[in-house]
């Protein structure tokens, strides 16, 4: 099989829609109108939502997840998938407050971020690729390895002496009261995008996912590629960690606890398939705004963290398991 005829034949999922039915039941646009209930609902519920200040201010919350979703799409969409990026969150912080410890500035630490994340996502990607090791095994190791780092050499400490600069930026705005971290993130989405959905790349990508065996046998680099995304993957993390030491100020051992799931979450609720092979980056991109405004609006309602991690567990068990009874239903139907 060429690696033409893999690329036909496995990105069916990335081809526009023939009929006015296949446009409504994209999935895409189910979450436009998730997305058009999320904010009517809360805007009903709370007279403070529709404050076009309070929803920029908004987007820093969920910008750095989404930097990592965009990487973990790209993964999962090859059968892959990291559930480090949270502890390479936190050992890329720590790389940085030492280094803004021995007077490193800004833009130092930009690349000491990039750096350290493309290291932990190469240890990744190598043992994932180089030793044929499944990537749910290995990520879950590395997630307490470098977890474990950081909390072996930060105990009950807080790295706190960062430079001026990297404050401003994780914490300031473009122009009036756009967010850094905001315009980054939707930079990435359109550049991955295009990558993804516009490239031979994204459709050996898709090859890759659909079919191992053929895209192997159709001559794509299947390793070499899967590396890549889990150096990518790292990289992205680097950034979030970057962006976010900036915002809080600060390094702890707990800093982006729990992200990894949150992540998945977009992924998964941005339609991207779990078995491989199909998805889309506006689709992840729905989600994030899905995710990120349902947690706003809660948290403007003082609906307790704890209460709003519950939902969006459900939300993700419910996201997996639709796809599976519906097409039980329709097998049953039939």
């Amino acid at each position: 099989m060429s690696e033409a005829a893999a690329s036909s034949r496995y990105s069916v999922a990335d081809r526009a829609p023939r009929t006015l039915a296949d446009f409504l039941l994209r999935w895409e646009t189910i979450l436009v109108a998730l997305l058009v209930a999320t904010v009517s609902v809360n805007s009903l519920l709370t007279p403070y939502f529709l404050d076009v200040d309070n929803l920029l201010d908004a987007t820093f919350n969920f910008s750095e997840k989404a930097m990592i979703a965009l990487g973990m799409a790209l993964l999962i969409i090859t059968r892959d998938i990291d559930l480090s990026v949270a502890s390479i969150v936190a050992l890329v912080s720590l790389a940085m407050g030492l280094a803004a410890q021995s007077g490193a500035d800004t833009g130092v630490l930009l690349v000491v971020a990039l750096v350290a994340g493309a290291a932990c996502g190469a240890v990744n990607g190598a043992l994932v690729t180089g030793l044929a090791l499944p990537s749910i095994v290995v990520t879950i190791g590395t997630m307490s390895l470098f977890r474990g780092i950081a909390q072996v050499v930060l105990g009950d400490q807080a790295l706190t002496k960062y430079p001026e600069g990297l404050l401003s930026i994780g914490q300031g705005y473009i122009g009036a009261n756009v967010p850094y971290s905001f315009v980054t993130f939707l930079v990435l989405a359109l550049v991955i995008g295009f990558v993804l959905h516009k490239t031979p790349l994204g459709r050996r990508i898709f090859a890759i996912g659909a079919n191992p065996e053929a895209s192997r046998f159709s001559g794509i680099p299947a390793a070499r590629i899967r590396f890549a995304l889990f150096v990518l993957s790292g990289v992205l993390s680097g950034l979030a960690a970057w962006f976010l030491t900036g915002r809080i100020g600060s390094t702890r051992p707990n800093i982006a606890q729990g992200w990894e799931l949150e992540a998945v979450t977009m992924v998964i609720l941005g339609g991207v398939s779990i078995a491989g092979g199909s998805g889309t980056i506006p689709g992840v991109v729905l989600a994030v705004f899905v995710l990120g405004l349902t947690t706003f609006g809660m948290s403007l309602m003082n609906v307790p963290g704890i209460v709003i991690s519950v939902l969006l567990g459900l939300l993700l068990i419910t996201v997996l398991a639709a796809p599976i009874l519906a097409r039980r239903w329709i097998n049953a139907w039939r």
